[in-house]
Parts: structure tokens; sequence; C-alpha cells
């Protein structure tokens, strides 16, 4: 049998790590969508309980990381790579950890106007959320290899527009912002937003990886 077909008898058996993983995915668009209602809403009310809900989520996400290690600790035969496996979670964890800490900085800081660059950046993050759910619900046995290819060439197209977005609303910032506290505040958030999108290009770049070592 060839390596190939060794993988492929050995994921329909997998009752561990798949599960796992498409919910630590469908975690990450709840994530994205509560950022995206938070900096839509005029409600600051309704805005806390959001970003309330946002670090209940991340603790969430957590929590699955955490299984996934545990799980990767207790079993010796894996669907792919421990290696990939451990970056794949981390990754995963990352986008959790900046998307929670964007709205910790708009909260902290006390930033009640959300300016069109915020928002626009959590709608990427969002986007890129999505399609990496897309991806991973794919994972199980790669026979969709097309879509995950097209989710991770999305992923990477949304980053490369959040960098845009950042950088022209950095570039505003220093042009027409005066005031020194507000500048550093904005530039923060939109650095955490911007952040996320990175994290969502490198759990790309780990199914892309998966995909080159087992399609």
């Amino acid at each position: 049998m060839s390596l190939n077909g060794i993988f492929q008898y050995f994921i329909p058996k997998d009752k561990k790590f798949f599960p796992l993983f498409q919910k630590d995915s469908e975690n990450l668009i709840v994530l994205g969508e509560k950022l995206v209602e938070a900096l839509n809403t005029e409600d600051l009310t309704r805005r806390k309980e959001l970003f309330k809900d946002i670090e209940d989520l991340e603790h969430k996400g957590d929590e699955i990381t955490h299984q996934i290690h545990l799980e990767l600790s207790k079993n010796f035969i894996t669907p792919f790579d421990r290696e990939d496996i451990h970056r794949l979670a981390s990754a995963l964890d990352d986008i959790a950890d900046y998307i929670h800490g964007s709205a910790s900085r708009i909260d902290l800081y006390q930033v009640t106007e959300i300016t069109p660059p915020i928002k626009e950046l959590a709608g990427l993050i969002l986007q890129a959320c999505q399609d990496l759910n897309k991806a991973i619900h794919e994972l199980r046995d790669l026979k969709n290899v097309r879509v995950i290819a097209d989710s991770c060439v999305r992923i990477n197209s949304i980053e490369n527009q959040a960098d845009y977005v950042f950088d022209k609303a950095v570039s505003e910032l220093f042009m027409y912002e005066k005031d020194a506290v507000k500048l550093i505040k904005y530039k923060e958030i939109l650095s955490a937003l911007e952040d996320a999108t990175d994290m969502c290009e490198d759990a790309a770049n780990v199914l892309e990886s998966i995909l080159v070592k087992n399609a």
C-alpha cells in the first residue's frame, strides 16, 4: 500500500483531531461575527456585552487547543504529521488571541468612535475565518483538495487586502490626527486587527503544507 493509501486508511478512523479542529474553526467564525457586530453597533452597552462574549469564546478556544495537545500526547497514530497538528492548533489559537486582543484594546482604551478601516479589518478577519473553516471541514478525507487550496488562496488575498487597509489607515492617522494619544490608540487597534489576518494566513500556510505532504 502506498503512503497516500495508508494515510487515507487511517483518516476515517480518526475520532479525535478532526472534530476538534472543526469545533475550533467554527468557534473562530463566531468570534469574527461577534467582533463585526461589536464594531458596527452604536450601542455601547451592547458593544460591552459582545466584548465579554469574545473573551468567553477566546477561553473556549484555549480549551479546544489544550484538548488537541492532550490528544496529541496520548495518540501514537495521527491523521497527519504531529508537527502539523501542533502548528495548526497553535495558529488557530493565535487567531482567537488576536481577535480578543483587538476587542480588549478598544475596551481598555475607551475608544467609542469606530473608524471605517477598523470595521473593514474586522470584516476581513471574519471572511478569513469562514474560509479557514471551509478548508478544515475538507481535511478529513482530502477528496476536495481544490476547496482547501482555493480557501488558502483567498485567505492570502484577504491578508494582502488587510495590509493595504492597515497601511492606508496608519498613513492617514499620521497625516491628519493631531492628538498624539488618540493616534497611538488607533494605531495599536489597527495593528492588532491586522495581526489577526496574519495569523489566518499562518493557518492557511499550515493547511497548504498538509496538502503538499498528503494529497
